[in-house]
């Protein structure tokens, strides 16, 4: 891709660097991701990296990756990527066997990632920027679980946000403690008082693939055997008042509980669901190719009524293959009697874009 400027001297003076590319001036002043308006109103997006050797961006979901150029013979290495409107994206360098973060980027996702935002991307607030060096603040409440239904040993980080209260269960909850801190960002919601006092339950997925299909075995061990150790824990927690946050598989597993064990999860927030799925889905040459809705939209046609339901849905608007099977499933939730709300997340099928939703919707579901 050609640069946005012919300037030989400073080719990337549009973006705001000064300096000759590979000079100790140009790399004092480097920061980036930096964006341009592009002609058909997204953004050109200019990435750095340092380097004496090829790299590329590998962007989460969202692209194929990126290859940088090289400037000349100096240590500069550039892509100016062409990003739609409205995206928030996670992406991470690859330079040979290696994968690294952003070292221009002071926004993290773990150690080895980086989150990039278009300009017109809405803000996320509660949630603070966090290096990829950084050192995310942790819950001191651990459970470990030994669970007899599931199979092996499982830490359960239990976290009372305000004091606690309802119970959050988290799936994919090593995500929400490493890579993103829901932690400190429930804490401010909190504090703002735009959610009540929560109980925080991080549970880490062992299998995702087989834990978060529409099998009931993972949900009975929830109920028999974890929601028991939390009330245990002698964390404040109120188990009747459970909300079940998922993404992706989760989001399939969470509305997926909600029918089948109404009588513990009637309140969900779900983000991107992986509403395509069906028993031999991943057998397909593409697993979103089958029936729009999957398994969940047959089940939604046949389930009696879902007055006591409510579920906020929420999917990247930029997962175009997404959309079909989320609209269906949302527009069936409703019509079987749950209380539905929608929403878009200026993102891809990415968890840096889910973050704002995660929150807003735990508080809706709330009431």
């Amino acid at each position: 891709m050609r640069p946005v400027t012919a300037d030989m001297e400073n080719p990337f003076a549009a973006f705001g660097l000064p300096g000759k590319p590979g000079t100790d001036e140009f790399w004092a002043a480097a920061g980036t991701p930096a964006s341009l308006p592009a002609d058909d109103g997204g953004w050109t997006t200019l990435f750095l990296w340092r380097g004496s050797a090829a790299a590329s961006i590998d962007f989460e979901s969202w692209s194929t990756p990126v290859p940088l150029r090289r400037w000349g013979d100096t240590d500069c290495w550039y892509a100016e990527v062409r990003m739609p409107a409205r995206l928030r994206v996670t992406y991470q360098f690859l330079a040979g066997d290696a994968a690294y973060a952003d070292p221009f980027n002071p926004v993290g996702a773990g150690g080895d990632r980086s989150i990039a935002a278009t300009p017109d991307a809405p803000d996320q607030p509660h949630w603070p920027v966090i290096g990829a060096t950084d050192v995310l603040p942790l819950p001191r409440n651990r459970i470990r679980w030994a669970s007899e239904r599931l199979g092996g040993r499982r830490t359960v980080a239990v976290h009372p946000a305000g004091g606690g209260g309802p119970v959050v269960l988290l799936l994919d909850g090593d995500d929400w403690l490493y890579l993103h801190p829901a932690m400190t960002a429930f804490d401010s919601a909190v504090a703002s008082g735009e959610m009540p006092p929560v109980t925080l339950v991080f549970l880490p997925a062992k299998d995702r693939a087989a834990e978060f299909a529409c099998r009931p075995v993972l949900w009975e061990a929830v109920r028999d055997e974890l929601l028991p150790l939390v009330a245990e824990s002698g964390v404040p927690a109120d188990p009747e008042r459970l909300v079940v946050a998922g993404q992706s598989l989760g989001g399939l597993s969470a509305l997926y509980a909600a029918l089948d064990f109404p009588d513990l999860v009637s309140r969900v927030a779900c983000q991107s669901g992986s509403f395509w799925w069906t028993p031999d889905a991943m057998d397909l040459p593409d697993p979103m190719g089958g029936p729009v809705g999957g398994t969940i939209a047959a089940r939604l046609r046949e389930h009696p009524r879902l007055s006591g339901l409510r579920i906020a849905f929420d999917v990247g608007e930029h997962e175009t293959g997404m959309l079909p099977h989320c609209e269906l499933t949302e527009s069936l939730a409703e019509q079987a009697g749950a209380t539905v709300r929608v929403s878009r997340s200026a993102s891809g099928h990415d968890r840096a874009g889910w973050r704002h939703a995660l929150l807003r919707d735990v508080a809706w579901a709330l009431g």
